[in-house]
């Protein structure tokens, strides 16, 4: 069958489409001087084309919208166009899945609801995904996306804690001792990662409405009173922050070449 006698993603998928957003406006100082972290090369590949692989593996997906430091959107969008594979539309695509690219903000924050704004209607679920997060399988994101269309307005993928938790109150001075004031359970704690799914609906009104003690878009959504549910996360859906994190990221890369031919 020839590709264009194939249904599109948005045809073939129960459910509705999935559009995700990914935000890859932030300069990641962590990582030192030099390129965006979303930008930064990992295996040769710059993270953000990893990210947005990682998106497409899903056959769900239909649409990726990547939000690109205010000044480099035609760069971005260059980088994508050189990496696309055969499937997409004229604007761009991925084996099917197509992608856009919008200017961002000047914060996370702002720079999801810009890509909220450029969806096109008819997805009506929504994932959000860091660009520094360029490993994550698709069974994770396939995982957070069957929640959503299993009737939860938001979704996190979760990982228990390996160590002990403390509490502490934060030194005044950086590098001062700090006293521990408590010992939360472990039981009750989970790291979070992405993709985060949502109802779009939900979504588009947690960032019209919420603006203060956001960590991540399931808090803004928590914030309104809605029920956030976690589902298994991945250990290699990890976030690649500082220079060590690149190093265990082409650790896994060289691990999945060897085994999977990745």
């Amino acid at each position: 069958m020839s590709d264009d006698s194939r249904p599109s993603r948005m045809d073939a998928q129960p459910g509705g489409p999935v559009a995700v957003v990914i935000p890859a406006a932030g300069r990641g100082v962590r990582l030192g001087p030099g390129a965006p972290k979303a930008l930064r090369a990992l295996n040769g590949t710059p993270m953000l084309i990893h990210a947005v692989r990682a998106m497409a593996a899903s056959r769900a997906v239909s649409l990726v919208v990547v939000v690109a430091p205010p000044d480099g959107a035609a760069e971005v969008k260059t980088l994508l166009d050189a990496h696309a594979l055969p499937g997409g539309t004229p604007s761009g695509g991925w084996g099917g899945t197509d992608f856009l690219v919008v200017p961002g903000g000047d914060s996370r924050q702002e720079s999801v609801k810009l890509g909220l704004d450029a969806l096109p209607p008819g997805y009506d679920i929504v994932l959000v995904h860091d660009a520094a997060r360029p490993l994550v399988p698709v069974d994770t994101v396939d995982a957070v996306i069957e929640a959503v269309r299993d009737g939860a307005r938001a979704v996190v993928p979760a990982l228990p804690l390996a160590d002990t938790v403390k509490q502490v109150e934060p030194a005044a001075v950086p590098g001062e001792p700090e006293p521990v004031v408590a010992t939360p359970d472990r039981a009750r704690l989970r790291a979070v990662q992405t993709p985060q799914g949502f109802d779009r609906a939900t979504l588009t009104r947690a960032h019209e409405t919420v603006t203060e003690n956001v960590t991540d878009d399931a808090s803004m959504v928590e914030q309104l009173g809605e029920r956030v549910v976690a589902v298994p996360g991945h250990e290699e859906a990890f976030k690649v922050t500082r220079p060590l994190d690149l190093v265990l990221a082409e650790a896994v890369l060289a691990r999945r070449r060897l085994n999977d031919g990745f």
